[in-house]
Parts: C-alpha cells; sequence; structure tokens
C-alpha cells in the first residue's frame, strides 16, 4: 500500500528510466519479429552474424532516439505527438537499415536482412513503444484519480465540440485542482450511445428524465462561448436537479493548467437577462489621449470602475477625489500597482466645499469632469435628508458650476431611476441635480457641454442587493427582502461606466442618457436564484423573510418620467431622454433655499422645497407623506 501513495505522489517517470524502457521493447521487438519468421520457417542470411546483426540494429535505433530525443516527454501527458516522435525514429532507422541492405546487395550480392524482417520490426517496435506510453498514462490517471476522489467535485461539462474536449482533458491532465471529469451533456439527439474521450454523453431528454443525476455528477460546467439563452437553459436544469453550475472563460486562455484554474462558480452576474453593452474603444480612446480627467466618487463603486477604464486610454493626468479616506486609499494602492504609467493624483476632499473644489479646478485645467460623488442609500438619506442636499445638489452644483467658469470641455453626471418619478428624498435629490446640470446647458456664456447618464441598479456595487444577499446566504439566512412584488432592472459596474464613458462622447450638451436595461428582475426569483446557486434549497435550507418596504422605497423603478420622451441614438441600447427643464435663473434660486434649509436642518422645509423642484415627487411610506397631503387639501381647497 505504502508503495502504491508513492507511485501516486511520483509526478513524472525518469528520462532515463524511459530511455531504458524503449531500448528493451526494441530488443522484445527484434526477438518477435524473428519469433515470428521462424514459426513460418522462413530462411535467414548471414545466420552466422546473429548477434551483430541484432548489435547494429539495436545500435541504429538507439542512435535515432537520442537524436529525437522520443524518451524526453512526461510519459503520462503523453499524445499524437509523442507517437510522431517515434515514428519519425524507428523511419529514420528503418531508412539506414534498408541502406545499408541496398549495400550489401551491390557487395555481397543479397542483403543482410530480409526485408520482411525490416518492415515487421518497424510495426512491432512502433506499436510497444506507444502502447507502453499510453499504458504508463493510464495507470497515472487511475492513480492520480483514485487519490482523494471523494473530495474532488464530478464535473458534467456541456457540450461535445472542440472546447469542450480541450477542457475536459485540461481536467484530465490537471489532477491538482479539485475537479474530475464525469461526463459530458448535449442538446443533440444523435450520440445517446457514443462515448468522448471514454466518458458518456447525456442529451438534454436523459438529463430531464434522470432523477439520480446528482449520484452521478455535482456540478454542471459551462463555458463563455455558450450563448445566454444556452447558459439560462443549463442553469435552470441543473439547479431543478440539485446540480451546482461552474463556469469558465475558454476564449483567450491556451495553457490546460489556467484553464482548470479559472473554473469558478456562476455568478447570478452572469444570468443578466440582456445583451453585454458594447463601446466604441476608438472614439471613446481618441477623445480621453492627453487630457486631465476628474473623477469625483472615485474610490465608489462607479466612479472606480470609471478610473479603472480611463486609465486604459492615455490621459495625462486622473485626479481622483473622493471623501471616504479608506477606500481612496486602498484604491491608490491598486492603481500604482496597475497601471505605473499613468499619472494619478488622490485627493481627499468633499464636493461640497466649493473652495476646496475650486483649488482643483485651477491647478489642474480639467478637460473632461465625471461627476459620480453622490449619497445613494434610501433609508439613511430619508432620515438625514440634509445630507443629500449638501452633497447631491450642493455638491453637484459646486462641481458643475466650476466646469462651466474653467471651460472644461465636458461634464458627465452619473444618476439613477430612482430619480424618475421619485418616491424617496435621495431620488429626488437626484432630480433636483439632473434639472441644475441642464439649465447650465443654456445659460450665459456657457461652453461646456453638460450631459447625464440615467441607469439602474449595479450588481456587486457597495451596498447594493447582491453583495447583501449573498452575506445573508454564507450565514445561513434567511434572505430578507422588503416586498415578494418587488422589480428592479440591473446592469453590471463595467456596463454601467462604459455607458458613462459613451454617453461623453456622444453628447452635444443638455441630454440626459438612458439605457436599455432589458426586462426588469424580480427580486424575489434573484434570491431563489442565488440560494440555488450556492448549492441550496430555498425555503428549506436558506430561509426568505419579507420584512416591509423601506421608507421612501417602491416597488418598481423607472427610466422616463410621465412628461418624457426617448430619441434614439446611434447606439441601439443608448437612448436620449427628453424631459421638462427649468431655467438656470429658477433652479439656481430653489437650490440656494434648499441648501440654507439644510444648513438649519429644517427637514420638512427640506422636503418642501425638492417637492417644488420637483412636482412629481409623491413620498411614500415616509414621514414626509403629510406634505403631499397638505398639498392635496390646499388644492382641493
Amino acid at each position: 500500500m505504502g508503495n502504491v501513495f508513492k507511485i501516486r505522489e511520483l509526478r513524472y517517470i525518469p528520462r532515463w528510466s524511459v530511455f531504458l524502457i524503449d531500448v528493451s521493447v526494441i530488443f522484445f521487438s527484434i526477438l518477435v519479429s524473428y519469433f515470428l519468421l521462424n514459426s513460418l520457417e522462413v530462411k535467414l542470411n548471414f545466420t552466422k552474424y546473429q548477434k551483430e546483426k541484432i548489435f547494429s540494429v539495436v545500435l541504429i535505433n538507439i542512435l535515432c532516439i537520442i537524436l529525437f530525443k522520443t524518451y524526453a516527454g512526461i510519459i503520462r501527458h503523453s499524445t499524437f505527438f509523442d507517437f510522431f516522435k517515434i515514428v519519425w525514429s524507428s523511419g529514420s532507422a528503418l531508412i539506414v537499415l534498408l541502406g545499408l541492405n541496398f549495400m550489401s546487395e551491390l557487395i555481397l550480392g543479397k542483403p543482410v536482412f530480409l526485408y520482411p524482417v525490416l518492415f515487421l520490426f518497424f510495426f512491432v517496435s512502433i506499436f510497444l513503444m506507444f502502447f507502453f506510453r499510453m499504458a504508463i498514462k493510464k495507470l497515472f490517471g487511475v492513480l492520480i484519480d483514485s487519490k482523494d476522489t471523494l473530495s474532488k467535485a464530478r464535473i458534467a461539462i456541456v457540450g461535445v465540440e472542440d472546447t469542450s474536449v480541450s477542457l475536459a482533458k485540461a481536467i484530465i491532465h490537471n489532477p491538482d485542482h479539485p475537479y474530475q471529469l464525469a461526463g459530458f451533456l448535449t442538446a443533440r439527439s444523435d450520440s445517446k450511445k457514443a462515448r468522448l474521450l471514454g466518458y458518456k454523453i447525456y442529451n438534454k431528454k436523459q438529463f430531464l428524465k434522470s432523477d439520480t443525476l446528482k449520484e452521478q455528477f455535482d456540478a454542471v460546467l459551462i463555458k463563455d462561448v455558450m450563448t445566454k439563452q444556452e447558459i439560462e437553459e443549463w442553469t435552470s436544469f441543473a439547479l431543478d436537479k440539485g446540480l451546482k453550475v461552474l463556469k469558465v472563460p475558454v476564449t483567450n486562455i491556451i495553457k490546460e493548467d489556467d484553464k482548470v484554474r479559472s473554473i469558478r462558480p456562476l455568478q447570478i452576474e452572469d444570468l443578466l437577462n440582456r445583451p453585454t453593452i458594447k463601446i466604441e474603444n476608438n472614439e471613446v480612446k481618441c477623445f480621453h489621449v492627453s487630457k486631465n480627467i476628474l473623477v469625483t466618487g472615485g474610490a465608489g463603486s462607479i466612479g472606480s470602475e470609471i478610473v479603472r477604464q480611463v486609465a486604459q486610454l492615455n490621459s495625462s493626468l486622473i485626479v481622483v477625489v473622493d471623501q471616504a479616506e479608506s477606500p481612496l486609499y486602498e484604491l491608490q494602492l491598486e492603481l500604482l500597482e496597475r497601471f505605473p504609467n499613468q499619472r494619478f493624483k488622490f485627493i481627499l476632499a468633499d464636493i461640497s466645499n466649493y473652495s476646496r473644489m475650486e483649488k482643483l479646478f485651477d491647478d489642474y485645467q480639467f478637460s473632461i469632469v465625471y461627476h459620480a460623488a453622490a449619497y445613494k442609500h434610501v433609508p439613511l438619506i430619508e432620515d438625514n435628508p440634509h445630507e443629500a442636499i449638501f452633497v447631491n445638489i450642493g455638491g453637484t452644483k459646486n462641481v458643475a458650476l466650476l466646469s462651466k467658469k474653467y471651460n472644461v470641455n465636458r461634464f458627465v453626471m452619473v444618476s439613477t431611476d430612482k430619480a424618475v418619478n421619485p418616491t424617496n428624498v435621495m431620488g429626488a435629490s437626484k432630480r433636483a441635480a439632473e434639472l441644475f446640470v441642464q439649465s447650465l446647458q443654456n445659460s450665459s456664456e456657457n461652453t461646456t457641454k453638460f450631459i447625464t447618464t440615467r441607469f439602474g441598479n449595479v450588481l456587486g456595487s457597495n451596498g447594493s442587493v447582491i453583495p447583501h444577499f449573498k452575506k445573508q446566504i454564507e450565514k445561513g439566512g434567511p434572505v430578507t427582502i422588503t416586498h415578494p412584488d418587488i422589480i428592479r432592472y440591473f446592469m453590471t459596474i463595467p456596463e454601467a461606466c462604459e455607458l458613462v464613458l459613451q454617453a461623453g462622447t456622444m453628447g452635444q450638451g443638455g441630454e440626459i442618457y438612458v439605457f436599455d436595461m432589458g426586462k426588469p428582475v424580480k427580486i424575489l426569483d434573484l434570491a431563489e436564484r442565488m440560494i440555488k446557486l450556492s448549492g441550496y434549497t430555498p425555503g428549506i435550507d436558506i430561509k426568505i423573510d419579507f420584512i416591509g418596504l423601506r421608507p421612501g422605497e417602491k416597488l418598481y423603478e423607472e427610466l422616463l418620467t410621465n412628461n418624457s420622451t426617448t430619441i434614439p441614438t446611434h447606439h441601439e441600447k443608448i437612448m436620449i431622454s427628453r424631459d421638462p427643464l427649468m431655467k438656470f435663473e429658477d433652479i439656481d434660486i430653489l437650490c440656494s433655499q434648499i441648501i440654507l434649509s439644510a444648513m438649519n436642518k429644517d427637514s420638512l422645509q427640506i422636503v418642501r422645497i425638492l417637492k417644488i423642484i420637483v412636482p412629481e415627487f409623491k413620498s411614500n411610506n415616509s414621514e414626509f407623506e403629510i406634505l403631499d397631503k397638505i398639498s392635496e387639501h390646499e388644492a382641493y381647497e
């Protein structure tokens, strides 16, 4: 038993051992060849010199083995490349022996070796040397597969095409990773009895009918080259059967070990129900080359990804501003390591401090400003409305006015779908900020193009629902949802930032860009899918609790106001929303009044003015609903 464990730990057979075995195979092949000819009573030439003849055959083959290094490959990773090396080696030896025969016929009148002997030896030696390699490869496979088999995930690969075969070989040849191949899955119906690499192929009908798949597989492995519809279908099938779902990128990965290392559990982000947005990289790159860029809120989820993407566009300088010290420092360490050739400035500052921000504009003369700084958590802002006014309205006002004053070419603001028909202070404050930014476009002496981007929830952003659900699932539940019917639009962080960058190049000023985000997602469905992807059963392993709508929260979000219309752009996934506007003089006075109320911590007055700025703002599940009732009563009178 101890010897078996030693063999399991052996990584490869030493080259000298392979060389000696190959020489032994040559001797054995000669004996087999002569034995067969003797059985047929074939008479040999020059029988007195039989030992010398055998020695010369062995010597010539040894020289060819050394020349072609047939012993140099790792046996347990043998492929047909090794087979061809053996053919070249034995074939070269055969040619040399045929040459000796030819010379012998010219000089002595008859060949040294009978031609059937040479050809029989050639085929027998090739077969035995390659058979030896395949046998050793299989032995290693059996021994290694038996090592820690219980701890390895049994994987069924979806697909039987070349990429699946390549991936299967990578899993087979990399036993150190925690996976073992258990079979293949396909939608084709012509492979019921077929086997691939020795493993059974299951078609979709068998997959659906079988109730014992959990005894054969632990997980289903899908590939990034599959369509979203295929990924969705196979994921649903697998989760319904109680199997985990893994995903692997196969594009642009050449090394086998890297393929296996890239296998990871399928994330809910992989199931986003719409095509990924593609930006026009050349246009965006040209727009940023040799420019000074400012990113406010640069340490946040959206801001930091904007910085990462802009850092690849050869800008002269990227100034990153945020008031969160630790996240800003962590981002600084990351960016300086990832982009050593890009100039950065990391500024700890509050955008509501006008004089602090003006110093930055004066020092760096920005060409583009990406304004991502904002307070975004609905319940917190509902309890602290004055903070939303200072940052979301006052901070935006500062950065926008400074962009105009210092002739910034483009100002791109990050907004939210919660600004549409808002039911909370956060959404209303963002809508007020949108109105202020838009009003500057046609203000006197303005040369800056003011652009707004508006999109829904971002998957994986700080404080968003998916990281929250993940933490709850890791703790064993329960997963808490505010309402069983609540729905939201979703997009990934990179997509959100690509929209921001693309809008910056498209806008001529004054536009609000909205993104075709596909169908909204029911949060309950999202939670159940995440629980299943984690290997649990919703309601049994992980409970789901409904805790009621939070202050200011509504069941669904919108991307367009009731009074807006959309205009298509040259990008099929990006539209322009035409919303009602306000004159700069009007919005400027109201913003000054609401900031003064915020300084006085007068919450009711803050929200009262906010409802004047944003008439469609109707509070929901909030203490400020009283203001709507008062307005209705006054209107009725």
